[in-house]
């Protein structure tokens, strides 16, 4: 199953806006817009503003209120870093990012330990055939986390 299209930066937000709406979450946001502001943008020149093709660079950094504690930071490159109770998940498509809050704050997310090889992993399933799943620290298991724990 394909996700909405989220062709820049600003539709992202938006569509993160709806969500925290959905859920009555409060939701700060910070722009970063030009090659000299964003966290990625290595090959400008100094003190550009512009990519080298002309274009303006936008990214975003959006913190979500409530529990769990969720961070997305919407890069150019068409991706996001979303962070879960201090577990970052790198790399999530900026189209996937409604759909991973979705499941986040609609319970779809859990944990799952295992023995062998120990460890636990915070898993969030998606509509489709699509799941993210990273690594928890023994020592980062939160409330949150320790509640949504599965076997």
């Amino acid at each position: 199953m394909g996700h909405p299209h989220l062709p820049s930066t600003e539709t992202a937000v938006a569509a993160v806006r709806e969500v925290a709406r959905a859920y009555d979450l409060e939701m700060t946001v910070t722009d970063d817009i030009g090659a000299d502001q964003t966290s990625r943008r290595t090959s400008a020149g100094a003190f550009a503003v512009l990519d080298a093709d002309g274009s303006l660079p936008h990214e975003a950094f959006i913190e979500l209120g409530g529990a769990p504690a969720v961070t997305v930071q919407v890069f150019p490159e068409d991706d996001a870093k979303v962070t879960v109770d201090g577990v970052e998940f790198e790399d999530v498509p900026r189209d996937s990012v409604p759909a991973f809050l979705r499941s986040v704050y609609g319970g779809i997310a859990y944990v799952k330990g295992r023995f062998f090889p120990p460890g636990q992993w915070l898993v969030v399933p998606l509509p489709g055939d699509e799941t993210y799943k990273e690594l928890v620290p023994r020592t980062m298991l939160s409330p949150w986390l320790a509640r949504n724990f599965r076997s």
